[in-house]
């Protein structure tokens, strides 16, 4: 039989059977993995609470035909309790996940991603910066890393030096009065600049934004990451409408 032991973070999971639970995972070195976590879900089992969403663990895995069932599983960090106990850390990190799994479903390599889940999701538990603008530096940078990095200074069509006040998913980013397609509302300059705060890591920067300044910011990453992602991210959607 063939077994592989990695870290992984555990992305989500649904009940099999009566016992079993099916868990997805994202690992270090062998990208995103669906596996059957038998019994898991008895009084007695060996893996406990170590596979619940969120958690950080060192697991050995038997390869499958179809899912590989997970024979071995080592807490490293028990992200889950610190996540469970704030809503809007939970909500941000629910979102996370999410996206992650849509970023490496059919990608074969995927440690950039794995890596920055595991700090994002550590940076949440330990409360460093304020959840939503958390999850807005993450989205930004797990987009960017998979090849949609948004262009915030130039036109995103013609290159024209910027700022721009015109933002256009489709195009990229930033674009210019000439380029901006029919109907794109015009959007602050503060906007963008947050923006390009969180992707650069400025969190001085990112923490004087005003509020009303951060919330426009998050409705043009939204729209973002919705558009290169050709499909809705459910949690990011529910998210919004809260």
């Amino acid at each position: 039989m063939r077994y592989y032991r990695d870290e992984a973070i555990v992305l989500g999971g649904h009940k099999l059977g009566e016992a079993d639970r099916i868990v997805v995972l994202l690992t270090r070195e062998h990208g995103l993995v669906r596996a059957v976590a038998k019994g898991v879900r008895r009084t007695r089992s060996k893996f406990g609470s170590r596979l619940e969403t969120f958690m950080f663990v060192d697991l050995q895995a038997h390869i499958g035909k179809s899912l590989d069932v997970v024979t071995q599983v080592e807490l490293k960090e028990p992200f889950a309790r610190g996540i469970m106990a704030d809503y809007d850390v939970y909500s941000a990190a629910t979102v996370m996940a999410e996206t992650a799994q849509k970023l490496t479903e059919d990608e074969p390599r995927t440690r950039g991603q794995f890596l920055l889940l595991l700090s994002a999701i550590r940076s949440l538990c330990k409360h460093e910066h304020p959840p939503r603008q958390s999850l807005d530096a993450y989205l930004l940078r797990a987009m960017s890393l998979a090849g949609w990095a948004p262009s915030l200074v130039d036109c995103a069509q013609c290159g024209m030096p910027g700022p721009h006040r015109g933002f256009s998913a489709a195009l990229g980013g930033t674009v210019c009065m000439d380029c901006r397609p029919h109907g794109t509302a015009l959007t602050s300059t503060s906007a963008v600049n947050h923006i390009a705060a969180l992707l650069t890591g400025d969190w001085v920067g990112a923490a004087a934004t005003p509020v009303h300044t951060t919330m426009e910011a998050s409705r043009l990453v939204t729209s973002y990451v919705h558009w290169h992602l050709e499909r809705r991210v459910r949690s990011l959607n529910v998210l919004e409408r809260t």
